[in-house]
């Protein structure tokens, strides 16, 4: 009763505090592989369309966003365009509701959790505590990654293969269709889910070769997985390249007056599969060392510590253990003299559970960039796993506190300034004043993460509103560009905004300009540009763990 009444409130503060909303970003990718592209298309705003999803180099499917971010701003415009609610688009609300979606998603872990704890003969209620408190499903699936979806399609998966009756015998016959679509739908989400679906898929396939007698019923189970997984694929393919080819579609209709048998010709030709694009581009390492190269190791030694803490370590001790042990049974040749099987789930090490965490993990080392975020799935395997024999209660009190710093330092420091930034700055750009007496603004981000620009809630077709993301520039290239904007003579009515991190707050200081407006918010760190150790223990220390907005003071540059 205790670990029921526990989990409930662990999944209130789940809910809570998305709705609050969290201001960490982890990642730009949590905006611009989903809400960003479907600000721009729905809600027709203002925003930054990454390489992936332009024409000349897609490598995202469009289905996941247009069903996920999409459907939630196509929600809140019709009830703008209802009147039910005359300003339901607004910064919060652009946040907000993909974040709300994907935070009731999140409990699909949960579910999950229920339902393979049994067949794991692992306490149901514990195992939904350690999940519901971790770090990683209070901050990580909340968010609008696709790494995200990864890991609920995970968790279904372990769900089908593992669902048997208590006298081994598969349930149904329905498993073998979701299967092929779960599969397939992941691959096309992501195309690193292969590495996560090979344990699920050699599993399952080994019960549906030992429990059934007649080879005729084997084949029909793998036909309707492969039946499923080709029909789910064609759907994908076809909605990407309506998606991405609209714009030839469009030419063709008013420009060529083509007919709908030229159009499907044009279709046929540009057929468009996102994954094998995503693969042909991340196979090329020098394109992955565009976005960073690690040690094959980071995902073993940094990455999972990082994520889960002592129960990575757990789970090492444990898959080294359970090796060193098969060693011993191959060199004295005792499974051949007792007839063993193999792998057991029943056995002490639960060793399947070890091989469903640490063989994707495996493959994902295989690759030079290796982001936390990646690993986030494997979630399920570890709690189950740590659970059972209660490895994980003499730990408890590490956990918590591992899980209560992790929440917080991604939750609300990583460069938890921004996004308060972005919203503080559409209502100023949005209030009465702004609207009754429209002026040019311009923002100029420095040493922060890529903002989203749909959190502007900028129109297409206002052009007073100008984005510039100076990412990491060096001090020369910021202040050339900062004097710049503060002495362009041919706007009148111009307001320049530089928002920079406070631990680069003095390279602003040697530019040539002056400020008349600054705003400090609190918390943001950078870890690109983090705080000094003695300046944490000044009385400046809010400043080195804040965000600043600087308004430049035009009217003392004319002077």
């Amino acid at each position: 009763m205790r670990a029921r009444g526990l989990w409930a409130l662990l999944a209130a503060l789940r809910a809570g505090w998305c709705l609050l909303p969290q201001a960490g970003y982890l990642h730009p990718d949590e905006f611009f592989q989903s809400p960003e592209v479907m600000a721009g298309d729905i809600l027709n705003l203002q925003v930054y369309y990454p390489w992936e999803f332009l024409s000349s180099s897609p490598c995202r499917t469009i289905v996941f966003p247009l069903m996920t971010s999409g459907v939630t701003y196509w929600v809140i415009k019709s009830l703008q365009q209802l009147d039910i609610c005359s300003s339901c688009i607004n910064s919060y609300t652009l946040l907000v509701s993909p974040r709300l979606l994907f935070t009731v998603f999140s409990f699909i872990l949960d579910y999950s959790v229920y339902r393979l704890a049994p067949f794991w003969e692992v306490d149901p209620w514990k195992a939904l505590v350690l999940l519901a408190g971790s770090y990683v499903t209070l901050v990580f699936y909340t968010r609008t990654f696709t790494n995200t979806l990864e890991g609920l399609f995970f968790a279904l998966l372990m769900v089908l293969v593992s669902s048997r009756k208590s006298d081994g015998s598969l349930v149904g016959s329905t498993s073998s269709p979701l299967i092929g679509i779960i599969t397939t739908a992941g691959f096309f989400n992501r195309p690193t889910f292969l590495a996560f679906a090979l344990m699920p898929l050699l599993y399952w396939a080994g019960l549906i070769v030992d429990s059934q007698k007649s080879i005729k019923t084997v084949i029909n189970h793998f036909s309707k997985l492969v039946l499923c997984a080709s029909f789910t694929a064609i759907v994908f393919v076809t909605a990407d390249t309506f998606y991405f080819t609209s714009m030839d579609l469009d030419n063709l209709y008013s420009i060529k007056k083509n007919s709908l048998f030229d159009v499907i010709s044009q279709l046929n030709e540009k057929m468009i599969v996102t994954p094998f694009n995503f693969l042909s581009y991340n196979l090329n390492p020098h394109n992955l060392a565009l976005h960073g190269s690690h040690p094959r190791v980071t995902h073993f030694t940094v990455n999972g510590i990082m994520l889960f803490g002592v129960l990575h370590i757990l789970a090492i001790g444990a898959g080294i253990k359970t090796l060193k042990e098969y060693i011993h049974q191959l060199i004295r040749v005792r499974s051949f003299c007792h007839g063993s099987s193999g792998l057991s789930v029943h056995s002490e090490g639960s060793p399947t559970l070890l091989l469903f965490y640490f063989v994707p993990l495996a493959f994902l080392s295989l690759f030079s960039h290796q982001e936390p975020r990646f690993l986030i799935p494997l979630i399920l395997p570890l709690v189950l796993f740590s659970t059972s024999q209660n490895r994980a209660v003499k730990w408890r009190h590490v956990i918590t506190i591992f899980n209560v710093l992790g929440a917080l330092l991604f939750g609300c420091l990583h460069q938890g300034g921004l996004i308060p930034c972005l919203c503080h700055l559409e209502q100023l750009m949005h209030s009465p004043e702004s609207s009754n007496h429209p002026r040019h603004y311009t923002l100029l981000f420095a040493h922060t993460y890529m903002p989203p620009r749909s959190l502007l809630n900028i129109k297409k077709k206002d052009t007073h509103i100008k984005v510039i993301d100076m990412a990491g520039s060096e001090e020369e290239i910021l202040c050339q560009t900062v004097e710049q904007q503060a002495n362009n003579f041919t706007c009148h009515d111009c307001h320049v905004f530089v928002i920079i991190p406070g631990t680069v707050r003095a390279t602003i200081t040697k530019c040539r300009v002056s400020f008349k407006n600054e705003t400090l918010i609190f918390p943001h760190l950078s870890m690109e540009d983090p705080p000094q150790i003695p300046f944490l223990f000044s009385g400046n220390w809010r400043s080195q763990l804040g965000l600043y907005i600087l308004q430049v003071d035009r009217d003392q540059q004319h002077l």
